[in-house]
């Protein structure tokens, strides 16, 4: 017998908002997850529990999926922050900033768990590799770089492109 399961869908907005929506029914699911400026990305954790919210505030947040509930201290750049994501493993988040700087943080508390990851123009994305040991920036310096997740240091030199770099 075919069984039907909830399937939620998160959206960021330019309202300073993410909301959850039922992506069968399309209602809302919960209040909005808001922020103090246009959220310009939203990811759910690997188990589906949590979700991490970018935005041009300055920060990124880690939100309780079924309740709605802020967790931890918001993650703090210098500028717009423009991705966040989890690890494979969710126990850290990896966001990307115009600050010039990507930076890993502990998945629970908030917390840096890393040096920031530096680069000569804004960071456009960045994401681990799926052991989780690695992450990789992508610029707008026209380079990518790869790094070691647990350290913060790179792995290799930088990958040199011969424009901006967009994922």
């Amino acid at each position: 017998a075919f069984q039907c399961r909830l399937v939620r869908s998160v959206q960021p907005g330019n309202d300073h908002t993410a909301r959850l929506w039922d992506a069968v029914t399309g209602e809302a699911v919960l209040s909005p997850l808001s922020h103090q400026g246009p959220v310009r990305c939203a990811r759910f954790s690997p188990d589906g529990r949590r979700i991490v919210t970018a935005s041009e505030d300055g920060t990124a947040r880690l939100w309780d999926a079924a309740t709605g509930a802020s967790l931890g201290a918001p993650m703090n750049h210098f500028d717009f922050v423009l991705v966040a994501s989890f690890s494979p493993d969710g126990r850290r988040v990896i966001t990307a900033s115009k600050d010039y700087t990507a930076r890993i943080w502990d998945a629970e508390t908030g917390r840096p768990q890393s040096p920031p990851l530096r680069h000569l123009e804004f960071v456009h994305s960045a994401q681990f590799n799926p052991a989780g040991d690695w992450v990789v920036t992508i610029s707008w310096d026209c380079t990518a770089r790869l790094w070691n997740a647990e350290s913060g240091q790179p792995v290799t030199g930088p990958i040199h492109h011969n424009g901006g770099v967009r994922s």
